[in-house]
């Protein structure tokens, strides 16, 4: 069999880049090339038998220790993963994060098992107790269905029952299959899940990833698409992450991934209007070394930030996100500028545009602690209403500046309530 590469963190790559077609895979139209074949072993044991993974394995934290005689496949010895799956890399981590303790742990899940059973009448009702819930963190063992009842995927995933199973006996469009498959490999090589080529875990991804463009032909693939679609399908099968991948791109951020990027454009301009607001000492900052912030939100946004903050960030983040929409995605943004470039000392690490760009794409994780970090977000006066407005004041001006926009994304949504008034019959 042909040799497994390295597992290595992959180069960032540039969202929204023009399909490339690959002279050694047949995509010949109508021809639907089978799926790669299972692994037989799991996911840890794939990993550990990477060629030249062990190496790259064996320099992670100061501890050297293996999980004993169990922990050898073919006598080689591998690293164990964190809580959340990480055999390493940059997300990879143990120390730092805060434990709950176990009757704390309990009174939550109990909690949102009861919301859960009139989640309606919660929504509705009681949105401000399900919103300050999603801001503590969702228990890990109830979070999948927390994001699905959040999103309305789940009852969208009620409604097209079979689906799903539809989109993926479709051909698909080979530019974009072929572009899918080569970008299987970078998302979160790290991760028990991920970390074998062709194994399960990219096989699910391809799987949703080909379904979206399917389903939405107009819209093809984007790049970013890849590491939100993981993110879910970490906590949920295959058939529930699509349909939350669908409710993401269609409710929460419309426009995000289609051709031309105009959506994560004006955005940007809003952002950085929204950071003279937060932070002038930052904006001045950017402003001086005339870094867009195009040049360094993107990936943030596009992502949700998947890619740049601790895992337990990450998840933290998610959980207000699905539930306040994205007025969270602004306020990490904003959060993490004014962290970054918010005081003299922190200006006088970064001189000159190369170093500013380096600090933005490279935060580290050191700095982000993921209660302080939720502390700020919940207290930065950034609104639903204020986004709106700065967002009428941009479309204006590109219009005045650009002409009219190409694509007209659907209403954006702002989280949980306006996802479930509309899907009840609201305006």
């Amino acid at each position: 069999p042909a040799p497994i590469p390295q597992m290595q963190e992959p180069p960032p790559t540039a969202f929204g880049g023009q399909p490339h077609l690959s002279a050694s895979v047949s995509l010949l139209p109508g021809v639907r090339r089978p799926p790669p074949a299972l692994d037989s072993l799991s996911y840890l044991e794939s990993a550990s038998l990477m060629s030249g993974t062990l190496e790259s394995l064996a320099g992670l934290g100061d501890d050297a220790s293996s999980l004993g005689s169990d922990s050898e496949v073919n006598g080689l010895a591998y690293r164990r993963t964190d809580k959340y799956g990480f055999l390493g890399g940059s997300q990879f981590g143990e120390t730092g994060e805060r434990e709950l303790k176990v009757e704390v742990a309990r009174q939550r899940e109990l909690k949102w098992l009861d919301m859960f059973n009139n989640w309606d009448k919660w929504v509705f009702r009681r949105f401000q107790k399900v919103k300050l819930r999603c801001r503590k963190g969702i228990p890990s063992s109830l979070r999948a269905k927390a994001w699905q009842l959040l999103s309305n995927s789940k009852e969208l995933m009620e409604q097209n029952q079979e689906k799903f199973e539809a989109l993926e006996r479709e051909p698909g469009d080979p530019k974009w299959l072929d572009i899918i498959e080569k970008d299987l490999h970078r998302q979160f090589p790290f991760h028990e899940m991920f970390a074998a080529r062709g194994g399960h875990g990219q096989q699910d991804l391809y799987r949703i990833l080909k379904a979206y463009t399917v389903y939405r032909p107009e819209e093809g693939y984007c790049q970013a698409q890849a590491p939100v679609a993981a993110v879910l399908l970490m906590h949920m099968p295959a058939e529930q992450a699509f349909w939350c991948l669908v409710q993401i791109c269609e409710k929460y951020l419309p426009g995000y991934y289609s051709a031309g990027l105009e959506a994560i454009q004006l955005d940007g301009e809003i952002f950085f209007s929204l950071l003279r607001r937060v932070c002038p000492m930052a904006y001045r900052h950017l402003k001086k070394f005339k870094i867009d912030p195009i040049l360094y939100m993107t990936e943030w946004f596009m992502c949700v930030f998947s890619r740049t903050l601790p895992w337990a960030c990450v998840l933290r983040v998610w959980d207000m996100f699905f539930c306040e929409g994205v007025k969270i995605v602004f306020r990490v943004g904003l959060v993490l500028l004014r962290q970054t470039l918010g005081s003299v000392d922190r200006l006088r690490e970064c001189q000159g545009m190369y170093e500013t760009m380096e600090r933005l794409r490279n935060i580290n994780p050191e700095s982000v602690r993921e209660d302080l970090l939720v502390q700020e977000v919940v207290s930065l006066a950034v609104t639903e209403a204020l986004i709106e407005r700065e967002s009428a004041v941009q479309v204006r001006r590109w219009r005045e500046s650009r002409g009219e926009l190409q694509h007209q994304p659907c209403r954006r949504l702002h989280g949980t309530r306006a996802i479930l008034e509309q899907a009840r019959g609201g305006p």
